[in-house]
This record gives C-alpha cells, sequence and structure tokens, in this order.
C-alpha cells in the first residue's frame, strides 16, 4: 500500500536566531519538485481506468448464408484490439458441418500473456461449409473467441452465437445477423 504524505504547501518559519544555509531554499524547491514526481509515478496506476468497449463490441460477430451450403462468418475487431487466431473456433447446429474452415493469415505479435501468437485485427470472414445443403433450413453459428485490447487489457473467452435461415436453393447470400445488434439510444 502507499502511503503519502500531504503538506499544506506552507514552509515551517525558521526562530530568527537560526541563519539559513546560502542555497537551502534552491534544495528545498529541487527536494519539493523530486516529491512531487515521485508522487506522480506512484499514483500513476491510481488514475482512472480506461475506456474499453465491452467483448462482443470490441469482437462484434455476424454470420450470413451464402448458399446452401455455406455459412460466412464475421467479427469486426475494433480498432486497438486484436483477436487471437488460434482461440478463434467454430460449430454449427442444425446442420453437418463440412470441412474444417481456412482461417485467414494474421500478423505475429508478442504478448505477455500468450507469448508468440498469430493475432487478427479489422474485418474477419471466414467460410464454414457445410457437409450437405441446408437450403431455407435454420442454423445456429456459434463462434469462440479470445482476445484483447493494444493498452494490455485482455478478455476472457466468449462464446457468441447467431440464428439465421439459409438460403433457398439459387437465392441471394442473406444478410449478416449480429449476435449483439447495436443498441437504440434515445438520448445522445
Amino acid at each position: 500500500m502507499v502511503f503519502l504524505r500531504i503538506s499544506s504547501g506552507l514552509r515551517p518559519r525558521l526562530p530568527e536566531h537560526e541563519a539559513v544555509p546560502a542555497g537551502r531554499h534552491f534544495l528545498s524547491s529541487v527536494a519539493r519538485g523530486a516529491g512531487a514526481a515521485l508522487l506522480a509515478l506512484a499514483t500513476a496506476g491510481l488514475g482512472e481506468p480506461p475506456d474499453l468497449l465491452e467483448n462482443e463490441r470490441a469482437f462484434a460477430f455476424a454470420a450470413r448464408g451464402v448458399d446452401a451450403q455455406t455459412v460466412e462468418a464475421r467479427f469486426v475487431v475494433a480498432p486497438g484490439y486484436y483477436l487471437y487466431r488460434d482461440k478463434l473456433h467454430f460449430r454449427i447446429e442444425g446442420a453437418p458441418a463440412g470441412d474444417a474452415p481456412k482461417l485467414p493469415r494474421g500478423e505475429m505479435k508478442h504478448d505477455d500473456f500468450f507469448g508468440d501468437s498469430e493475432t487478427l485485427r479489422g474485418t474477419v470472414s471466414v467460410r464454414l461449409p457445410l457437409a450437405r445443403p441446408a437450403a431455407a433450413r435454420a442454423v445456429s453459428v456459434i463462434a469462440q473467441s479470445q482476445g484483447c485490447a493494444d493498452i494490455g487489457v485482455c478478455y476472457p473467452p466468449q462464446e457468441q452465437k447467431v440464428t439465421l435461415t439459409m438460403p433457398a436453393g439459387a437465392a441471394r447470400p442473406t444478410a449478416f445477423v449480429e449476435a449483439a445488434p447495436e443498441r437504440k439510444r434515445w438520448f445522445r
């Protein structure tokens, strides 16, 4: 625990018969400056916590049906945040999954939590093939992920789920369904 001595800023009065050595006022102002610097260092970690986005806002997940046999999963990673590529996993309920998805390449980063890791930033799109067509059927896409903010704060692993209806036959891709849609703001 850090204890800080609080001062009124007033110098104690010396009795008239005591002489003040030359340079003492200079040394005391240097000491006060050093004390202020130490105080600033000691309280630097006690300031306001950084403004961090909620997990589902920092790593916004959505999915859509591209065709009757393909789902596109998408993360929009907020600026200043990143996902760990090896912590990204997908599951599909309501239709049998096909081949393992091909994740995009990321950039290498060294961090204190996981060492050297491949990370993903920006918009991350992954195609999830189904073993057989699921035209006009509802499927649920579950994404497991974990990421961090560049300021050194990591989030716990999270699971996000969306349910969507696959396109029928040769229909166009469906619209993205968001796991955590933006809330309406009544007041700005």
